[in-house]
């Protein structure tokens, strides 16, 4: 029996993209691009959400990329501007399953950014408990952090339903016993929580 709903959020409630910021900052769609695959990463920006300062990443690329110092910097000061809002029909969803449920969240985020979000969005006065990546020096898909939220909260796997956008994390989820939602988009969404009879 589900008892308790686990969201990521990064993909499912927000939608954050680095292209909403550079796509005004490059005038060819495929330097960004070149930029967002070979500089400011997907990995490296994961290594802040595993708990590296901003700072420490930045001096990172800078030293090895001098000539692109200005747009690397540019990943750390502007980075509210690659939240471009909430994700249409999520966060509706939300509301309607907090009527009946425990919400938390489990999130791959960065401890000096996540603040930035956690003000600007009204959502997350709703969660009874967030884990974030970065503070806490562990990301998905680590079990230790699914456990981490479960041994935090006094929650039984079983009894929970995870939802994210990542299929890893997705599977790393199954293995401990949750019961998943691999996310796709708000509709499937509320199939999916039909289908579960939790609405």
């Amino acid at each position: 029996m589900i008892k308790n709903i686990v969201f990521d959020f990064g993909g499912v409630l927000l939608d954050w993209n680095p292209r909403h910021f550079y796509k005004n900052i490059f005038t060819d769609n495929e330097e960004m691009e070149w930029f967002l695959s070979n500089i400011c990463t997907d990995e490296w920006n994961a290594e802040q959400d595993r708990g590296r300062s901003f700072e420490e990443g930045v001096s990172i690329l800078k030293s090895e990329y001098s000539e692109h110092a200005k747009n690397i910097e540019l990943f750390s000061s502007q980075w509210e501007k690659m939240l471009k809002g909430e994700i249409d029909g999520s966060v509706q969803i939300l509301k309607e399953l907090k009527e009946k449920y425990k919400i938390y969240g489990l999130t791959n985020w960065s401890a000096e950014t996540f603040p930035i979000a956690y003000q600007k969005y009204d959502f997350f006065r709703l969660f009874d408990g967030i884990v974030v990546s970065g503070t806490e020096k562990m990301i998905k898909p680590d079990q230790q952090f699914f456990q981490l939220l479960l041994d935090r909260y006094d929650l039984k796997a079983e009894e929970c339903l995870f939802i994210d956008d990542n299929e890893k994390n997705i599977q790393a989820a199954l293995d401990l016993g949750f019961k998943c939602v691999h996310f796709n988009n708000a509709i499937q969404l509320r199939n999916v929580i039909y289908e579960f009879s939790l609405l």
